[in-house]
């Protein structure tokens, strides 16, 4: 978190991002190279990310799909009256 704030900074994100990310890994039993496998991404970037947090958005994108997550992606962003639209047909 920030110095001076409560707020999470975007690094404090990132950091909780790549965190869940190698539990994730961890929980498919796969190791960072059978990431790397699946997504495309190289292993010297998944290293970095899950211990530093440092990724391009691209390479996040591609974990995101290999661990069966990009659709949390599609949704993360969207207008209000969107995300009201999709929770509205997804209830059915």
């Amino acid at each position: 978190m920030g110095k001076y704030s409560v707020n999470k900074l975007p690094s404090d994100i990132l950091k909780s991002t790549a965190k869940n990310v190698a539990e994730l890994r961890k929980e498919l039993n796969w190791t960072q190279q059978d990431l790397v496998d699946k997504s495309g991404v190289s292993y010297g970037s998944i290293k970095r990310f899950e211990r530093l947090g440092k990724i391009s958005f691209e390479s996040l994108l591609k974990i995101a799909e290999a661990l069966d997550r990009l659709d949390e992606f599609e949704t993360l962003l969207l207008p209000k009256g969107e995300k009201r639209l999709e929770k509205l047909f997804k209830s059915h």
